[in-house]
């Protein structure tokens, strides 16, 4: 690996209002720990020398201490997030002051306990050895798919298309200066906020279908068996 600095935010300020819980979806309970916790941990061993910063909503910061407590775990630096995942971004990335020019970022959803270390450093070492405004994993689709219109649906070819996942890296700088236009409806992600910016060369690099982003509690079974299959 290079000897770029490398940054890595973990946006985990989302209220999970999809997932059904008392609590977010993040703080809930993936074989017996919090699903955050998993993600940090992964984050951490698939890049020991990265510094991480955790993004969470102020409200949880009580909840976050005391699992930090019970899980004997060891959080990361923490910035509070704002009213939406774009705004959170902002908050973690004008957190790191006096960036160097080659400095990169990682942007990982909190909700991706699962993601490994090769799915990582494929993305590090394409956003280094490669001219791009930015690297997203990505994988295949494996279900037909259809594109709705004003008169309807119409299937499309599903070979054309990529599910994306996260980190989505970028260098650190101009992602910062990308966050510095006003917030648009179409920011599904932090490369549609660079292509905004004018940056749109983005270089795709193979995901993995075991990057699930838990989003409803199947989610929780799926991954559970995903990690027992690890352990075999």
């Amino acid at each position: 690996m290079s000897t770029v600095k490398i940054h890595t935010i973990i946006v985990a300020g989302g209220s999970g209002s999809r997932f059904g819980a008392d609590i977010p979806k993040q703080y809930c309970l993936l074989a017996k720990r919090p699903i955050l916790i998993h993600t940090i941990e992964a984050m951490r061993h698939a890049l020991p020398d990265a510094e991480i910063t955790l993004v969470i909503s102020s409200d949880m910061q009580q909840l976050w201490d005391d699992l930090c407590k019970t899980h004997d775990f060891i959080s990361p630096t923490v910035v509070y997030g704002g009213a939406t995942r774009a705004q959170s971004v902002a908050n973690a990335i004008n957190s790191i002051n006096n960036p160097d020019k080659d400095d990169i970022v990682l942007i990982h959803d909190g909700a991706r306990p699962l993601v490994d270390e090769p799915t990582v450093k494929r993305v590090v070492e394409c956003l280094i050895s490669q001219t791009s405004d930015g690297v997203i994993p990505a994988i295949a689709l494996t279900d037909s798919i259809r594109e709705l219109d004003d008169t309807g649906s119409h299937p499309v070819d599903r070979s054309r298309y990529r599910a994306v996942q996260t980190p989505q890296g970028f260098n650190l700088i101009a992602l910062q200066k990308a966050y510095q236009i006003p917030e648009r409806p179409d920011w599904t992600d932090d490369a549609s906020v660079m292509a905004t910016a004018g940056k749109t060369k983005i270089n795709l690099v193979e995901g993995s279908p075991e990057n699930i982003k838990i989003t409803n509690p199947l989610d929780i079974e799926i991954a559970e068996a995903i990690m027992r299959c690890r352990q075999k």
